[in-house]
């Protein structure tokens, strides 16, 4: 409570410092204030700041020669107009009239003493110190503007103690919508926020992501260019150069050509000027002596379509110019109510009158004096801004006649305390010729803005409305612009570009190079990666039953591939098989018939047959290359055929043993040939080395477990369905030991080449066994090239090789004998051979 009373206690002294050194006192003039039942005040910026206000502790006087602002001055009388036409209204606030005392706020000490005089109680010139600030009743009830953020944050930072509603036109600074901080603030101009949104919007539209950022000091253009670069950088946007205009700077002073300097080295096409009317034209004068052209400048709403910018000399050639601006909507009967104060018989103004006080800042001489063809021209800029103090008076009208219950026609007059108005005015909501005047939560205006281009094709400048942004409560704001309307500079008339480094083409990574990410070089998405365009800086791997060729910016589904049963190269290989199984079971059929002759006997008689079943179980195990592999498939078709050739290969080789032993060593070792035959020796061979391969053949199914696979790594547009054998330690023992039985089994037959010619199976047996050895070496050939899906019908091809070799090595000489020279397969023609065979013999 001591704080409180020593805050009004300043305030106070506050007061009466202005009074005394303000009172300066020629004159005062009677249009700044208007008796009525209830009073609004007005604070507009008539005359130009007074530089020397910052130095000396006094209220500056604004009414100086040179010194008038026709802009202020619209704004005044657009108060004055407002007033007069609600006054002059039935419907709104009947039998009340509404009076204003109006200010004007050059500078930021003239600004202070308005406030202060604002809160003073009528009658009285002073702040009644009272316990309850929200029972305090100053003399006006509400306050329309001041005009700058800087002059808003000070009147409002007075005001909301007191809770003294103040609806600004002009102040947009975001910084005066915390309500902990300036409760009583509102504003009928949309915030910077929304501006700044609207603005990299804009950006956004024309794809400008490399761009420039120059602000004015104090809030309006630094917290908008904080928020700028906030919302920028979310946006993807990257700023490469950004500075401040000083309050000091002067158009080409070395601040200024350092800035112009930095500016040109940014090498940006777009720069975008958030800042005040005033400071932008030093900085726009700077930019023309410092022949900064072929831009893209991009206008705040404080200066977008101000003559004060448009008239710098030069700056026609300094590019295009876009921004955003308040929609220029017309003040119905304000240009006949300025004619008309004009017209108006005012006499002269006379002195204060006695033993009242003076104010120096409600006095305008040049208005006063105005004549009809020395009025200040309404221009567009000027008509958007007063359109804004306009509906601010008519939010105050609009809550007064709520508050006063004036819905029953008549309105019941009492005492107006300003929280109780402050509330009436935040839930206004109301059309003020065809446009809704409302409020945010923030006391924040919830209108749009218009999207404007300058335009420089007629005799003198004018700029054209290109575009709007629409804003709501429940939807995001959105930016609706005509870009035929834009008349870009330069010869094509195309979209000016403004980037870093150039987009990058399809499938191709953005990889930074520089601090900023706008900077980038392009880099191919490899094989198997795309380019997720939520994540330009990354090429992502594709899932595993994917695959993508390199600069690709999506993932296909890879083709699941195997040999089936309905190619034309299964038929052919499924055709052979199975003839070899037929020719296989003939020869049994025939063997069998001619069990006793001699060619069966010399063959191997009844293990004939062992061979011609090991040869069908090989064969049998072949079908299981083809359709889409499974368990049993897996585990039958490389063992079946192992296990079956190596039985062949071992009767093979015991067969031709034996005849070489029988032929040229029985008679030198009888001891060992009569064991041999004794204890069946050649059965014993084929047993032990059959169970040697069928124990390698367990081993490996058992640990080495051939199993259904999906093969990602051989292409990466297939999924090869096979099975896991191909480099299994199980699969190589097992060929191997097979090599080791045709090495033998060739050694054999090599050895009996001069035997007798019926018993002479070398020829047959070499070629059967060098099929096998080329079938295979043209296998693992190809194996170490191709790893597709015909690897198995060349796998299918190598073994129906060696069966077919084996089978037509041995037995279709024999069949030829039996089937076509019955004659050669007679007792007598063999032992003629065997004769023959011993004479040459005897004769060596």
């Amino acid at each position: 409570m001591l704080l409180w009373e020593a805050c009004l206690l300043g305030l106070q002294l506050s007061l009466s410092c202005c009074w005394a050194l303000g009172c300066q006192g020629p004159e005062s003039s009677p249009d700044f204030s208007l008796p009525g039942d209830y009073l609004v005040a007005g604070l507009f910026p008539l005359h130009g700041d007074h530089p020397e206000a910052r130095r000396r502790p006094t209220v500056a006087f604004c009414d100086r020669p040179n010194t008038f602002n026709g802009h202020g001055y619209h704004l005044f009388q657009a108060m004055r107009f407002g007033i007069e036409e609600i006054n002059n209204s039935s419907a709104l606030l009947p039998n009340v009239t509404l009076g204003y005392e109006l200010y004007d706020v050059c500078s930021e000490s003239a600004n202070v003493y308005a406030t202060l005089s604002i809160l003073s109680k009528a009658g009285t010139g002073y702040v009644d110190i009272q316990e309850n600030p929200a029972l305090y009743s100053p003399k006006t009830v509400a306050v329309i503007g001041p005009d700058t953020t800087s002059r808003a944050a000070t009147t409002a930072g007075l005001l909301g103690p007191f809770l003294v509603p103040l609806v600004s036109y002009d102040a947009s600074s975001m910084v005066l919508g915390v309500k902990r901080v300036y409760p009583s603030f509102l504003r009928t101009i949309p915030s910077d926020d929304h501006q700044v949104e609207v603005l990299v919007l804009l950006l956004r539209r024309f794809r400008w992501d490399w761009i420039s950022v120059v602000g004015s000091e104090g809030d309006y253009g630094q917290l908008g260019v904080q928020a700028l670069e906030d919302q920028a950088r979310r946006q993807g946007i990257c700023i490469a150069f950004k500075d401040i205009v000083p309050f000091s700077a002067q158009p080409g002073d070395q601040r200024m050509q350092s800035m112009m300097g930095s500016l040109a080295l940014a090498r940006t096409t777009v720069v975008v000027v958030f800042s005040g009317r005033q400071l932008a034209r030093v900085f726009f004068e700077s930019v023309v002596l410092a022949n900064l052209t072929s831009k893209v400048w991009v206008a705040s709403e404080d200066w977008a379509i101000s003559r004060h910018i448009s008239s710098v000399p030069g700056i026609r050639g300094i590019g295009t110019v876009l921004g955003v601006a308040i929609p220029g909507r017309l003040v119905p009967g304000l240009k006949e109510f300025e004619e008309a104060y004009v017209r108006a018989e005012k006499g002269a103004l006379g002195p204060c009158p006695r033993g009242s006080w003076c104010s120096t800042n409600q006095l305008c001489t040049d208005c006063w004096a105005f004549t009809a063809q020395e009025m200040p021209t309404l221009g567009a800029f000027s008509m958007s801004s007063a359109y804004n103090v306009y509906q601010a008076v008519y939010a105050v009208a609009q809550g007064l006649h709520q508050l006063l219950g004036c819905a029953s026609g008549i309105c019941s007059r009492g005492q107006v305390y300003p929280w109780q108005l402050l509330e009436e005015i935040r839930k206004v909501n109301f059309l003020l010729h065809k446009h809704t005047v409302t409020f945010s939560d923030s006391g924040d205006s919830l209108s749009g803005y218009d999207i404007i281009a300058w335009d420089w094709s007629g005799p003198k400048w004018t700029f054209r409305v290109i575009g709007s942004s629409s804003s709501s409560l429940l939807s995001p704001v959105q930016l609706d612009i005509n870009t035929t309307k834009i008349p870009w500079r330069g010869g094509d008339n195309q979209v000016p570009t403004s980037v870093c480094s150039s987009d990058c083409p399809e499938g191709h990574q953005k990889v930074i190079m520089s601090f900023h990410h706008c900077c980038f070089e392009c880099v191919p998405c490899e094989a198997g990666t795309f380019l997720n365009e939520s994540d330009p800086y990354s090429c992502q791997p594709c899932g595993k039953e994917e695959w993508a060729p390199e600069r690709s910016q999506t993932c296909f589904p890879r083709t699941v591939v195997f040999l089936t049963w309905h190619e034309p190269i299964s038929w052919v290989l499924l055709a052979a098989n199975t003839m070899l199984l037929l020719l296989v079971a003939g020869t049994a059929g025939l063997f069998a018939w001619y069990l006793d002759t001699p060619v069966v006997r010399s063959a191997g008689g009844r293990m004939c047959f062992l061979m011609l079943g090991s040869l069908a179980g090989g064969s049998c195990g072949l079908y299981g290359f083809f359709g889409e592999p499974m368990l049993p498939t897996c585990l039958l078709r490389q063992g079946l055929f192992a296990l079956g050739f190596a039985i062949f290969l071992s009767c093979l080789t015991i067969r031709s043993f034996q005849l070489v032993f029988i032929f040229k060593f029985s008679a030198k070792m009888p001891t060992f040939f009569h064991a041999w035959v004794q204890n069946h020796g050649a059965g014993l061979f084929v047993v032990i080395s059959s169970i040697t391969q069928l124990l390698i053949c367990l081993v490996w199914l058992a640990v080495w477990t051939p199993l259904p696979t999906r093969e990602y790594q051989r292409f990466p547009q297939l999924v090869v369905l096979d099975c896991t054998e191909a480099n299994s330690l199980g699969l190589r023992l097992a060929f191997t030991y097979n090599g080791l039985l045709s090495v033998s089994a060739f050694a054999c037959s090599y050895l009996g080449k001069d035997l007798p010619e019926n018993y002479n199976e070398a020829k047959c047996v070499t070629f059967s066994l060098l099929l096998n050895f080329v079938s295979w070496i043209t296998f693992f050939t190809v194996a170490s090239v191709y790893q597709g899906k015909y690897l198995a019908a060349v796998n299918v091809f190598a073994m129906l090789s060696s069966l077919s070799g084996g089978f037509s090595g041995y037995f279709l000489p024999k069949c030829y004998i039996i089937l076509c020279r019955p004659d050669l397969n007679s007792t007598e023609h063999f032992q003629a051979s065997i004769q023959d065979y011993s004479r040459r013999c005897g004769s060596t």
